[in-house]
């Protein structure tokens, strides 16, 4: 009795792993084209990558003006926090 049930887990398990490999197969990627470059112009690419990192800095620059004053103010002394209750209640 033990060794039919061990014979059909094996043949179950063989069956089970040959429907999965069935499915296997090997891809086709397409083959590269040698005649065009990775990227459609590296000198406008470079370009944009310039002008972006230009705004990130500008934007950096103007947040540290606002941290800059933020400090500031806060070191000094002079914030004064006002509560202001909402009567709508919304």
């Amino acid at each position: 009795m033990r060794r039919h049930v061990l014979g059909a887990v094996l043949i179950t398990a063989g069956v089970v792993l040959g429907s999965v490999l069935s499915f296997y197969g090997t891809t086709v990627a397409a083959p590269p084209n040698q005649n065009v470059p990775p990227f459609a112009s590296p000198s406008a690419n470079r370009y944009e990558m310039i002008n972006e990192l230009r705004q990130v800095t500008s934007e950096l620059k103007k947040q540290n003006e606002l941290l800059t004053e933020q400090y500031n103010l806060l070191r000094s002394g002079k914030l004064q926090v006002v509560i202001v209750i909402d009567q709508k209640g919304g």
